[in-house]
């Protein structure tokens, strides 16, 4: 069964909360660790400073589920906030200190959570909501055990 999922239902927790989840039975975290594997990122410039991110999770622990996993809102926030983590990154190796969040798509098949993110980067602060300071998003994304690019 396939689950897809807008990152605007899961926004208000997105990154609150990821280090306060324990691990459920039946979840299948990292084996060494007890947390998430972060299984990786494709990075694609699409136009000029427009950059598509695919990442991907599993074992996302997660809270109240009886088959054990993570939840919806739990494994949506996790791989949006590893996909999160890496556009803030993807930014300051090309040398700007700023992101603006475009779109996310969230997917869960089989305990993999996915995600398709789009965002803008550049050298000043961008108009809008959803504005990303590369370097804080980077260094909070570290506290929190999520890899970046």
């Amino acid at each position: 069964m396939t689950r897809a999922h807008t990152l605007a239902q899961f926004a208000p927790g997105l990154l609150a909360g990821l280090a306060a989840c324990a691990p459920v039975e039946g979840a299948t975290p990292d084996a060494t660790t007890g947390k998430p594997l972060y299984r990786g990122v494709e990075t694609r410039l699409l136009e000029g400073d427009l950059v598509n991110f695919h990442v991907s999770v599993s074992g996302v622990p997660g809270r109240g589920q009886g088959q054990g996993g993570a939840t919806d809102e739990v494994g949506a926030n996790a791989v949006a906030a590893y996909a999160t983590c890496a556009a803030a990154q993807y930014a300051l190796i090309r040398g700007y200190g700023f992101a603006r969040h475009v779109r996310t798509t969230v997917d869960e098949q089989g305990g993999i959570w996915r995600a398709d993110a789009v965002y803008t980067i550049s050298p000043a602060l961008p108009r809008g909501l959803r504005t990303i300071d590369a370097e804080v998003t980077v260094a909070d994304c570290a506290d929190q055990g999520i890899p970046t690019v």
